[in-house]
C-alpha cells in the first residue's frame, strides 16, 4: 500500500488531463482528433475518469445542432432529429450498438451462454431493432420539448445528461 509520505511507483497511475482527455475522447467519439497518434495516450483504464467531461463535450455538440436548428427556425421535430443525427455521428453509434446487443440477447436468450453468444453476433435482431426504435422515439420527444427552451436550458440538460451517462460507465466498469 502507498501512503501519502512515499514517493510514488512507476505503476502509479500519473494524472495527464489533457492526453487522458484526449483518449476518452478517441474512445467515446469519431470526433477527428489530428494529433491522436502522436500523443502518448495513456491507457483506457487510466482515461476513463475523463468520460464524464468526453459526454459533456458530445453533448455540448449536440445541444449546439439543437439550438442552431431552433435558432433557423426549423420546426422542432425536425431539429430534434437533427440534434440525434449529430449526437450519432459524433459517437459512431457506440451506444447504440451496445444497446441492440444488450436487448437482443436479453430478449431471444434463455441462458447466460445464448445470451452472450447473441450479443457477441454483429447483426441486429428484432429486440435490438425493437429497443433502438423505442430510445429514438423517447429521445426525440425529450429534444422536440426542449427544443422551445432556452439555449442555456438546452445546454445544461444536453450537457449534464451527457456527462452523468458517460459517469455510469466509470461505475459499471471498476
Amino acid at each position: 500500500m502507498n501512503d501519502m509520505s512515499s514517493p510514488p511507483s512507476e505503476n502509479t497511475w500519473k494524472i495527464r488531463p489533457f492526453a487522458e482527455t484526449i483518449a476518452a475522447l478517441h474512445f467515446l467519439t469519431r470526433l477527428p482528433i489530428p494529433f491522436v497518434r502522436t500523443l502518448d495516450l495513456p491507457p483506457l483504464a487510466e482515461a476513463m475518469r475523463f468520460f464524464p467531461l468526453a459526454g459533456a463535450i458530445i453533448g455540448a455538440i449536440t445541444s449546439a445542432a439543437l439550438i442552431g436548428a431552433n435558432m433557423l427556425g426549423v420546426p422542432s421535430l425536425l431539429a430534434a432529429a437533427l440534434a440525434l443525427a449529430v449526437g450519432v455521428l459524433i459517437t459512431g453509434a457506440l451506444h447504440e450498438d451496445g444497446l441492440a446487443d444488450v436487448a437482443d440477447g436479453f430478449g431471444g436468450g434463455r441462458t447466460r451462454e445464448v445470451r452472450l453468444e447473441i450479443m457477441r453476433d454483429s447483426r441486429i435482431g428484432t429486440y435490438g431493432t425493437i429497443a433502438l426504435c423505442l430510445t429514438f422515439i423517447a429521445r426525440a420527444a425529450i429534444y422536440e420539448t426542449l427544443a422551445g427552451a432556452q439555449p442555456l436550458t438546452i445546454l445544461a440538460l444536453l450537457v449534464g445528461a451527457a456527462a452523468f451517462s458517460r459517469s455510469l460507465i466509470i461505475d459499471l466498469l471498476w
